[in-house]
């Protein structure tokens, strides 16, 4: 594919449980690259995606793709599924079970037998499947059966792939490298793509372009580092995995800083979207963004240097999380090794410091 496709998504569905999305999104994705529709479970990514494959009609609205209208609620329009030209990925590689790891690649093409051969053949060298082509789903690994699935779904050459959580089955190792595999392939075959997840390294490892769903909505589009830095909302924020989402009062505003009145406490930020004196914003502050030690302490270059008392600690592997009462609660993240080092545990009274850059306000909506 050459150009970048426009994919236009403006609809309104309510299902029968009462749940209700509101999808609005024009946005170009350039060959090759990957949208990632990010957020928690239930927020209405896939219905996003089911729409855009045809796989249901929303109850209002306008769904295209390049000009082409695909759905359209006020003329009655409604291209199906195969009028689309899209490919589609789910969660279970859905494979037809009768039919070899070849014929389940071949099975949406036309055209001559030559001709769908040489496609195939140069599907199965690109997507890994070389020596499987004889084997039947039951035969293979769930990696094996998500490379065929792919192939299967690029095999038509889709003007748009869809992916809906397409590796959310599989063990880590063999995630990790059917994502570097797939991003690979989408760069060869200058394909264009999006994907649901709600896994932030998987959002960041594959994304180029993010779109963040909260409750059926989309909250925030951008380019996956900028938005995940820049979180547009307080709920945006807890949605990207931000561990401290803290009200705030606005005080002085001066030389680029603002002083934020957090609980019994202060801060100091960089006064970006600070808004003015009076106004009530949310202060966003990463867990791995808080250097902690094991007494009060006031070098080193960051601003904010804090005093308080470990009241939680929860283990992730090698690292701890630890929340501090400080004036206000505040999560931090170090290595076990380091907190076994430093003495900590509930109850330790601690440092902790955190630069102005690390504190990202959002305003209050």
């Amino acid at each position: 594919m050459a150009d970048q496709v426009t994919m236009e998504v403006d609809f309104t569905h309510r299902f029968a449980s009462g749940v209700q999305v509101r999808a609005s999104l024009v946005q170009d994705v350039a060959p090759g690259s990957m949208l990632v529709l990010f957020g928690p479970s239930g927020a209405g990514k896939t219905t996003i995606l089911r729409a855009l494959a045809g796989l249901f009609e929303p109850d209002q609205g306008r769904i295209g793709l390049d000009g082409a209208v695909w759905f359209e609620s006020s003329s009655g329009r409604f291209v199906s599924p195969q009028g689309r030209a899209v490919g589609y990925v789910a969660q279970n590689a859905a494979l037809f079970p009768h039919l070899t790891v070849r014929k389940n690649i071949e099975y949406g093409l036309h055209g001559a037998a030559d001709q769908r051969r040489l496609r195939t053949d140069h599907l199965v060298e690109l997507i890994g499947l070389c020596g499987l082509e004889s084997r039947y789903p039951r035969q293979l690994s769930g990696g094996q059966a998500q490379r065929v699935a792919l192939a299967r779904a690029l095999a038509p050459a889709p003007r748009l792939l869809l992916l809906d959580e397409p590796f959310g089955a599989l063990d880590a190792t063999t995630r990790r490298a059917l994502r570097s595999e797939l991003r690979t392939v989408l760069r060869d075959t200058r394909t264009s793509a999006i994907l649901v997840t709600h896994d932030r390294l998987e959002a960041m490892a594959m994304g180029d372009l993010m779109a963040v769903m909260v409750e059926g909505v989309i909250r925030q589009v951008g380019p996956v580092a900028d938005v995940f830095k820049r979180p547009g909302d307080s709920a945006v924020a807890r949605s990207l995995g931000v561990e401290t989402v803290l009200p705030a009062i606005v005080g002085d505003v001066n030389d680029g800083l603002v002083t934020l009145r957090i609980g019994s406490g202060t801060l100091t930020a960089v006064a970006e979207a600070a808004g003015k004196t009076g106004d009530n914003v949310f202060a966003c502050i990463r867990a791995e963004d808080v250097v902690v030690s094991g007494q009060p302490s006031a070098g080193g270059s960051a601003r904010n240097h804090l005093t308080g008392r470990v009241i939680a600690i929860e283990p992730e592997g090698a690292v701890d999380r630890i929340t501090i009462e400080c004036g206000f609660e505040l999560v931090a993240a170090i290595t076990r090794q380091s907190r076994e080092e430093l003495g900590l545990g509930p109850g330790s009274t601690v440092g902790a410091a955190i630069k102005a850059t690390a504190i990202h306000v959002v305003p209050k909506v």
